[in-house]
C-alpha cells in the first residue's frame, strides 16, 4: 500500500564545526518521503518555490516519489539555516526564510485522498487538519510535531490527537506536552490525549512505543561518525511509515519491526550533509544493517 506524506520540502544550509554545505535538498516531507521510498509507494505534497534546482525534482522522481501533490509557486523556496557544534546535540538557527511555505495550503490531488497510510510531518496542526479533512477513511494516520507548535499551537494540536493513530514526538517534548520529566510515566498521559500509539524519540538513544500491546524499546544503530543529523527524526518515522504501509499484515504486528527499519533508514541519514548519503542507499544496504542490530541487540 501507498503512503501519503505531507509537510515542508526546503533547502538546508547547515554549518558544522568541520564544513558548510548551502541550499541541499531538506525539508520533513522530503526526509520522510525518501526514507518511505525503499518500502513502499509515496505521495508527496508540499510546495516549493520557482527557485527550486530542478536537480532535486528529478532526486524525488529518481525515489519513485508520485510529485503530483508537489505546488510550485512563484517567489523563494522555504530555507533553513543552521549551525552545529562539537556536540552535534547542539544546534542552533541562524536564519529562516519561509518564502512559499509562508502561504502553503495543502491541497491533495483527488487520487491522493483513498491513500490508506498518512505522515504528516513536521508543519503547523492547523494544516495537518486540513489534509485529514480531505482525506476519505484512511487505515492508519501518524502525525509527527515539534516544540514549536507546542508553544504557539496547543489548541490545533490537542484536537488533532483525537486524529491519529500515532504521534511521534521527542522526549522534551513529551515532558512538555504532559509535565512528566520521566518518559515512561509520560506515556499514559499522552494516549488519554488521543492516539492508540505513542512513540517517544530518544535521538542515539533509540525510541520507545507505547501501545496496547505493552512498550517497545527500539535502539538506534550505532555510529562511529555523525556528518550531520539534520533531518533524522523525520527519516526514522518517514522509515517506520514506509515499511508499515509496504507490509502485510496487521499494524500491531507490523509496528515495532518497522521502528527498527525506521531507526536504521535514520542512521543513513546521519552519515552525509542532509539527504546526500539516504539518496545513495539501497534496500540491501538497509537490510544489512538491520540484520547487525537485531544481531547485536537481542539476546
Amino acid at each position: 500500500m501507498s503512503v501519503l506524506i505531507v509537510g515542508s520540502t526546503a533547502l538546508d544550509s547547515i554549518k558544522t564545526p568541520k564544513a558548510f554545505n548551502p541550499k541541499l535538498l531538506g525539508g520533513s516531507a522530503s526526509h520522510a518521503g525518501v526514507a518511505a521510498s525503499f518500502f513502499t509507494d509515496v505521495n508527496l505534497v508540499g510546495v516549493v518555490g520557482d527557485d527550486f534546482p530542478r536537480k532535486y525534482t528529478a532526486l524525488y522522481q529518481q525515489h519513485g516519489l508520485d510529485l503530483a501533490g508537489l505546488q510550485v509557486k512563484p517567489g523563494k523556496t522555504f530555507h533553513w539555516s543552521g549551525e552545529y557544534e562539537i556536540n552535534m546535540n547542539r544546534r542552533r538557527t541562524l536564519a529562516t526564510e519561509l518564502g512559499v511555505f509562508e502561504t502553503f495550503s495543502p491541497e491533495l490531488p483527488e487520487a491522493y485522498r483513498t491513500t490508506p497510510f498518512v505522515l504528516l510531518a513536521n508543519i503547523a496542526p492547523a494544516l495537518q487538519h486540513h489534509v485529514l479533512d480531505q482525506m476519505k477513511k484512511p487505515k492508519f494516520v501518524a502525525a509527527d510535531t515539534m516544540d514549536l507548535w507546542l508553544n504557539i499551537a496547543m489548541p490545533d494540536l490537542l484536537r488533532l490527537l483525537k486524529r491519529v493513530d500515532l504521534f511521534v514526538l521527542n522526549d522534551s517534548e513529551a515532558q512538555q506536552l504532559v509535565k512528566e520529566d520521566n518518559v515512561v510515566a509520560a506515556l499514559p498521559k499522552l494516549h488519554k490525549l488521543g492516539p492508540k500509539y505513542v512513540i517517544i524519540k530518544k535521538g542515539e538513544h533509540g525510541s520507545i512505543l507505547s501501545g496496547p500491546s505493552g512498550l517497545f524499546i527500539a535502539p538506534a544503530y550505532p555510529l562511529k561518525k555523525v556528518v550531520d543529523p539534520t533531518g533524522a527524526g523525520d527519516s526514522f518515522v518517514g522509515g517506520l511509515m514506509g515499511y508499515l504501509a509496504g507490509s502485510k499484515g496487521p499494524i500491531e504486528t507490523n509496528l515495532r519491526r518497522a521502528m527498527i527499519y525506521g531507526s536504521v533508514t535514520a542512521s543513513f541519514c546521519c552519515e552525509g550533509f542532509g539527504l546526500t548519503r539516504t539518496t545513495k542507499t539501497s534496500r540491501a544496504d538497509i537490510e544489512k544493517r538491520v540484520k547487525e542490530l537485531l544481531r547485536i541487540s537481542c539476546v
